[in-house]
């Protein structure tokens, strides 16, 4: 699909909205998507990751206002380093499962369900991009930060926190679809994950078999060299990221 010009509010469902920030990157796909959340009818809504502090982008956002609640996904600055600014901006409290992101609120917790902008958002923590990663689901939507992404994989800190949260994304009823921090929407959120699962799976094999050729103690930029020979060299960076996460995980589970 396209994405609208940047700055604009596009309606995706008769409850969530978005507004496409202008931070385009090779991790950010076309930018940081900020959703914009209310049940029809409702004048104030929920603002989820209101992205950098970029005063091209806030202001915009500010004029869906008024703003009841901001939400952040996990702490990223693409997705949290503007939410101080825009809280003073309209007014509204931030909560995230980090508290040291909060600001007038307390951080939530896992299974939490938030009442704002007469919407129900229950909050399932989803670790494993981030520690403080979570998952929004609301009516037939779920908003996933970046826990999954609209296009590709996303980046990880923690593999076999983030293989649990995929299972857990998994037990979710079928039909919802889901509203990504970066990147189009995802028509079949369950069906995505399954492919997202069966591709860390396939990786961990390719990563088993790099270590045979090349030694236990073979370096993650090593591994991606290896296993990452046809894919652009500008992504080797975060590939690094995911394969020292993926040696982390296979040498945990062999002391185990």
């Amino acid at each position: 699909m396209t994405h609208p010009a940047y700055g604009e509010l596009r309606r995706v469902s008769g409850t969530a909205s978005v507004v496409l920030e202008n931070n385009p990157s090779s991790m950010t796909l076309e930018g940081t998507n900020s959703w914009v959340l209310r049940a029809p009818g409702e004048n104030a809504c929920v603002v989820v990751d209101p992205g950098y502090e970029d005063l091209d982008h806030l202001p915009k956002l500010a004029e869906a206002a008024p703003v009841e609640l901001i939400i952040l996904t996990h702490h990223h600055p693409d997705h949290a380093e503007g939410a101080p600014w825009f809280a003073d901006r309209v007014g509204a409290p931030v909560r995230a499962f980090d508290p040291a992101l909060c600001r007038g609120a307390e951080s939530f917790v896992d299974g939490e369900t938030i009442s704002a902008a007469g919407l129900e958002l229950e909050v399932i923590h989803t670790p494993g991009h981030t520690e403080d990663s979570v998952c929004l689901r609301v009516g037939e939507h779920v908003l996933t930060g970046d826990t999954i992404l609209g296009r590709g994989t996303t980046v990880l800190s923690d593999l076999g926190s983030y293989l649990g949260s995929l299972r857990r994304l998994l037990e979710l009823p079928a039909g919802l679809s889901g509203l990504p921090g970066h990147g189009p929407e995802i028509a079949d959120l369950r069906a995505v994950a399954q492919e997202y699962l069966d591709h860390r799976e396939q990786r961990l094999d390719q990563v088993r078999s790099a270590l045979t050729v090349l030694g236990e103690d073979a370096t993650p930029r090593q591994i991606v060299e290896h296993v990452y020979a046809d894919v652009d060299k500008a992504l080797w960076a975060p590939a690094e990221h995911s394969v020292r996460a993926q040696l982390e995980y296979l040498r945990a589970s062999r002391t185990q």
